[in-house]
């Protein structure tokens, strides 16, 4: 069973950064790994994954901001986030994808990772303006 636990949201100004984390254990072989976030009263939306051979890929509105990256000795999945807007207010979530990978051992944004994955609990950003 996979555990994960994410941890670095909070609130802050806009403009300002936050780095996320996620640890992940009782799982092998991860393929891709992503952020999705959700804000009340919208759909949710995938932001960043990663490949387990370092390709990533970012929806269009965190482009150029975000970067997704894994630390895989310490089994940490990380987003920093820059350049913060009161649009990327949401509860994040670190997604991994199932045994065996997801269909065509796909990992991009829109690919099946929300539809197929194990989400952890969430960490809350908030962006103020």
């Amino acid at each position: 069973q996979v555990l994960l636990e994410e941890s670095g949201g909070g609130s802050v100004q806009g403009g300002g950064s936050l780095r996320l984390s996620c640890i992940y254990s009782g799982y092998i072989g991860t393929r891709c790994m992503g952020w999705i976030r959700q804000a009340p009263g919208q759909e949710r939306e995938e932001v960043a994954t990663i490949h387990s051979n370092g390709d990533t890929t970012y929806a269009d509105s965190v482009k150029g901001r975000f970067t997704i990256s894994k630390d895989t000795a310490e089994n940490t999945l990380l987003l920093q986030m820059t350049s913060l807007k009161p649009a990327d207010s949401a509860m994040y979530y670190c997604v991994v994808d199932p045994p065996g990978g997801l269909p065509n051992n796909r990992c991009y944004i829109r690919g099946g990772l929300a539809e197929f994955g194990s989400w952890g609990q969430g960490t809350q950003v908030t962006v103020s303006s």
